[in-house]
């Protein structure tokens, strides 16, 4: 089975990049850890966490997303709602909503989820944040709760991976046959492997 580490990027689009900067470095205090460009293109890696960033394209013609609040249903092509970035502590999320604030960006009020303690925002491109902290003696992801009250056929099965939904791999590719090709980042490792 596949271990997961986490969520390597969010590719986001903006037609700021140096906006952008000020917001997720200067503001949230992310860390700017890799940038790729040439004339027309960027694209900058911002770290979250050890093991989580999220990056943006610089695309100068790119439009700002119409401001639609977390959560509410739409009509329209839609690929995402929001992103949520965990932070540590209740501290930590009051002091984000201050610092938002302070800088002039709406920001909610601490909503209780019962497993999480959250605020909302949006950044200059119109992206819909959240920020949340885990309540105390809450994990999710050791002890999963289905609370829906008429969950989906799928959803009622559980929370761990259903075998012989997918065609079994019969022969991987074998190690001889494995190439990896260069990409845009391959200047970042300087050819490494």
């Amino acid at each position: 089975m596949v271990t997961y580490t986490g969520i390597n990027h969010l590719a986001m689009a903006t037609a700021d990049i140096d906006m952008t900067i000020r917001f997720w470095r200067d503001l949230l205090g992310m860390r700017l850890v890799a940038g790729l460009g040439r004339p027309g293109y960027r694209h900058y890696f911002f770290e979250i966490s050890q093991h989580d960033m999220i990056a943006f394209f610089e695309w100068p013609q790119v439009e700002k997303i119409p401001e639609k609040d977390h959560g509410a249903p739409v009509k329209t092509p839609l690929a995402f709602d929001h992103v949520s970035v965990g932070v540590e502590s209740q501290e930590d999320l009051w002091q984000l909503k201050q610092k938002l604030e302070t800088a002039g960006f709406w920001v909610s009020e601490v909503i209780d989820h019962g497993f999480i303690h959250s605020i909302y925002s949006f950044d200059p491109n119109h992206i819909p944040i959240e920020f949340s902290c885990n309540v105390p003696g809450m994990d999710l992801r050791r002890h999963p709760i289905m609370a829906d009250t008429r969950p989906s056929a799928l959803g009622s099965e559980g929370a761990e991976p259903q075998a012989g939904r997918w065609p079994e791999v019969k022969q991987p590719v074998p190690v001889s046959e494995r190439t990896i090709y260069p990409g845009e980042g391959f200047i970042l490792g300087k050819g490494k492997s």
